[in-house]
């Protein structure tokens, strides 16, 4: 079951074509803000609704919208129990969009960490952020990710929580061979899809994966 969930970034236009073929849409607060500009109605709002318009909220209240509220003191981001929520109704494929971008840098890079996150049910989860024409996934010690980029499209591998171990791609220009990726240092970054599908696998610890279309973030 696939998810699509709105946060409150900057999305672009190119974002739309992401609501097609989604099961359920979920807002993140002022994620319904975009989704009502792109002409789409979340079928769940999300937050603790401190940052969506007023009439906004009336409006989609009264069209029967599901609307899990939140207190403002709370221990998790919209986005994050957007993606709770999501999970919680049983999807399998996730996508978020409005992760990246916008003002709030703390915001970004929460987001982006919610990829390692180990606690997810033990049913693999496809969890991407999506941004034109970046996405970015995760993938676990003793996991192997196919990744989706077309030959030419770049591919940056970040070891997060420590080093990553272990590390073998498949299919890109700087071949990694069971060998460490060190944690804070940039040497997975920039790497170069040769042969598609690609793929990485580690044995030990998380990699974030980034991917970059060669023709760039489509406005």
């Amino acid at each position: 079951m696939k998810a699509v969930i709105v946060a409150g970034g900057e999305p672009l236009p190119a974002d739309k074509a992401q609501l097609a073929g989604a099961d359920f849409l979920v807002a993140a607060d002022a994620g319904a803000t975009w989704l009502a500009d792109a002409g789409a109605v979340p079928d769940v709002l999300v937050g603790d609704m401190d940052s969506i318009p007023d009439d906004l909220f009336a409006e989609l209240q009264g069209a029967g919208v599901v609307i899990e509220r939140h207190a403002g003191d709370k221990d998790a981001s919209d986005a994050e129990l957007a993606v709770d929520h999501a999970v919680a109704r049983g999807a399998d494929q996730v996508v978020v969009i409005g992760a990246l971008g916008g003002e709030r840098l703390d915001h970004e890079l929460a987001n982006l960490l919610l990829l390692a996150d180990p606690t997810w049910p033990a049913t693999p989860l496809d969890l991407s952020l999506v941004r034109g024409g970046t996405s970015a996934r995760a993938v676990h010690g003793g996991g192997r990710l196919e990744l989706r980029g077309a030959v030419g499209d770049l591919v940056t591998l970040l070891p997060l929580n420590g080093d990553a171990e272990g590390v073998l791609t498949d299919g890109l220009r700087f071949t990694l061979e069971g060998e460490p990726l060190r944690f804070g240092r940039s040497r997975g970054l920039s790497n170069v899809v040769e042969r598609a599908p690609a793929s990485v696998s580690l044995e030990r610890g998380t990699l974030l994966v980034i991917e970059s279309s060669r023709e760039g973030e489509s406005q």
